[in-house]
């Protein structure tokens, strides 16, 4: 699938810093051809814990390329943003998409799945489907 179509992924988080990371760590393990578009959108735009609704755009159309975008978030106000910017027209690119996952497991297997050339909806349903991954 050609880079230009697909799914980018955007990881919303109180914190840029676990944004940040945890981008990282889906694309190091995504690694091993082309990279689905991943952006973190953390923290408050003056740096501090918290959401900014002009940070989630901002990574939304850096992320788009036509295919959709899965945006996941880490804990309710990120949630309760995310959710508010899908019910207002032109607050996010067309075919945006609140994805319900856990936040690091979801963030591999979306992006795991986007590079693979997976639609938006396999997307989410791989990064949901990681709700079911047991540690013990």
């Amino acid at each position: 699938m050609s880079e230009e179509r697909q799914v980018g992924i955007v990881l919303v988080s109180h914190s840029g810093p676990v944004a940040l990371a945890v981008a990282e760590l889906a694309r190091g393990l995504a690694a091993g051809g082309v990279t689905a578009p991943v952006a973190a959108a953390g923290g408050t735009s003056a740096g501090g814990l918290g959401t900014s609704a002009e940070l989630i755009a901002e990574a939304a159309r850096e992320v788009d390329r036509g295919a959709g975008v899965a945006l996941l978030a880490d804990l309710g106000s990120a949630v309760l943003t995310v959710k508010s910017m899908l019910a207002e027209e032109g607050g996010l690119p067309e075919g945006s998409r609140l994805v319900d996952a856990p936040f690091v497991e979801g963030a591999v297997a979306a992006l795991v799945t986007a590079s693979m050339g997976g639609d938006l909806a396999t997307v989410a349903a791989a990064a949901t489907d990681a709700y079911g991954y047991r540690k013990v």
